[in-house]
């Protein structure tokens, strides 16, 4: 890879539980939860890596889940827009921290070097588009949490054809302009009128037939199966020894975050990554604001095929069929539709990594839930713990579509870990379960005192940091722009 693997590093590492409750409030061990999470992670998806403790300065790694959170910027993006900022019950950045940990260890340092850790960007793309807390309002405004006559359902209207199903989705005529390029009351007040009518389920049952990216809101945590970044495997065959020698080769046909997040984190360790577009249907990204595509995707080569003819579906299985590590964020049948079979790939050959990445996994019927970040993080639970731990009697949204890119970071660490071991797997992430099973971790005793009542009420008064993001090293290549060259660099047939 162009960026050199890492030694085994060996730090010193006290396993013992941190003590946190010093006199500042603080953690004794600096980066003892932070580095306790990257092991954790590491070992899940298999590494034999050793985490090397960061040369960054503490304020960069800070361990206090709270202090990590208030340094992240994604606690000014949590509360109300004339409220306070609010902490969370969860350590949401400390394990984004923990992830960036892990993908140093992997990569080595100076592919991931820097006083940029992984928790900041939580807030980039809110940085980039001016964006700021709502309350029950996603930053973003197309995402909202909505009251029935019985449950909360968080309604991601993101897409105009979304907002073009509305009338059919809630038997009724709103007067929405399904084409308005910013959300509004005028959307948002009949949309929630109507709600009310009935219960939660019955609404949701049917946005769910309809292919609407609509979650229930549940009061306690929902999709954690008790593992760190909720993967599952399907292990096939690995790879004979001397393979893999040249950088990987990865194929990016992920779309808006979680996956051209987890595509640019490998392209910073060196890989070779080809991001691969429909002619039809572009990532949505391009849309802007521009600067965040081009942080998500500078550094990747685009390729653009015609998916809906023959020809077109045959280029993408030759891409496919050469790809070391394929990133996807579709739903299952949607890659099936393409003639593209991810369990059957992965047992073709050794060496393979699938990193598939959906609202709520891969088995039906939750395979065929549309998701987006901001209410599959609502779906985990994530809005009333928020929501109870600060004493308010309703949900509300965290951070900016936060679950994107946690399951980004996490799924780079998944993507390099399973390339270096050299075996093929099938590795899923869901947007709901990495949340929920971080989520889930402020209840262990690694993470309890430090998630505290105690410290909750002292997190208020952290000086919060405001979003930022990283400077993109280029502009991302124009759509298509390198078509011809990768068929002829990975010897795919025009």
């Amino acid at each position: 890879m162009g960026c050199p693997t890492a030694e085994n590093a060996i730090v010193s590492i006290d396993r013992s539980v941190p003590s946190v409750g010093a006199a500042e409030g603080r953690a004794a061990d600096p980066v003892g939860l932070t580095e306790r999470y990257a092991r954790d992670l590491l070992a899940e998806a298999g590494s034999v890596r050793e985490v090397t403790a960061p040369t960054e300065s503490r304020l960069e790694f800070e361990d206090e889940p709270h202090r990590a959170w208030a340094e992240s910027g994604a606690m000014a993006l949590t509360g109300f827009r004339d409220g306070a900022m609010l902490a969370v019950p969860a350590p949401l950045a400390t394990a984004a921290n923990g992830a960036w940990l892990a993908l140093r260890a992997i990569a080595g340092e100076r592919c991931f070097a820097g006083s940029f850790p992984g928790a900041a960007l939580l807030g980039e793309r809110a940085a980039i588009a001016g964006l700021s807390r709502g309350g029950a309002t996603a930053p973003g405004g197309w995402c909202r949490l909505l009251g029935t006559r019985r449950g909360w359902l968080a309604v991601n209207l993101a897409r105009s054809s979304d907002r073009a199903m509305l009338p059919a989705w809630l038997e009724a005529e709103l007067g929405i302009d399904a084409d308005a390029e910013a959300p509004s009351e005028a959307i948002w007040s009949p949309v929630a009128r109507v709600l009310a009518t009935r219960e939660a389920a019955a609404w949701l049952e049917r946005a769910r037939l309809m292919g609407l990216a609509v979650a229930e809101v549940p009061e306690r945590v929902s999709g954690a199966n008790g593992r760190v970044a909720s993967v599952e495997f399907v292990e096939g065959q690995a790879a004979q020894s001397g393979e893999n020698v040249r950088a990987p080769r990865v194929l990016d046909l992920s779309s808006l975050w979680a996956g051209p997040l987890c595509g640019s984190l490998l392209s910073m360790a060196g890989a070779d990554v080809v991001k691969c577009e429909s002619e039809s249907r572009p990532d949505g990204a391009r849309r802007g604001p521009i600067a965040f595509h081009d942080l998500m995707n500078a550094g990747k080569r685009s390729v653009v095929l015609d998916f809906d003819c023959a020809a077109g579906r045959r280029q993408l299985a030759g891409l496919i069929d050469r790809a070391d590590i394929v990133i996807e964020s579709a739903r299952p049948r949607a890659m099936r539709g393409l003639g593209v079979v991810a369990e059957r790939w992965i047992e073709e050959r050794g060496g393979r990594t699938w990193i598939s990445i959906t609202g709520y996994g891969r088995n039906a019927p939750e395979g065929d839930w549309v998701a987006f970040g901001d209410d599959a993080a609502a779906a985990s639970g994530l809005s009333w713990a928020v929501a109870r731990a600060h004493g308010l009697e309703a949900p509300l949204l965290c951070g900016d579509a936060i679950a994107d890119p946690l399951a980004g970071l996490h799924a780079a660490v998944f993507a390099l870990a399973n390339h270096e071991r050299r075996t093929s797997r099938l590795i899923s992430l869901s947007l709901r379960g990495v949340v929920a099973a971080i989520l889930a971790l402020g209840g262990q005793p690694s993470f309890a005192d430090a998630m505290g009542r105690s410290q909750l009420e002292r997190a208020g008064a952290l000086p919060a940091r405001p979003p930022r993001a990283r400077a993109p090293v280029a502009s991302a290549p124009g759509l298509g722009a390198d078509t011809r060259a990768v068929f002829d660099d990975w010897g795919v047939s025009g």
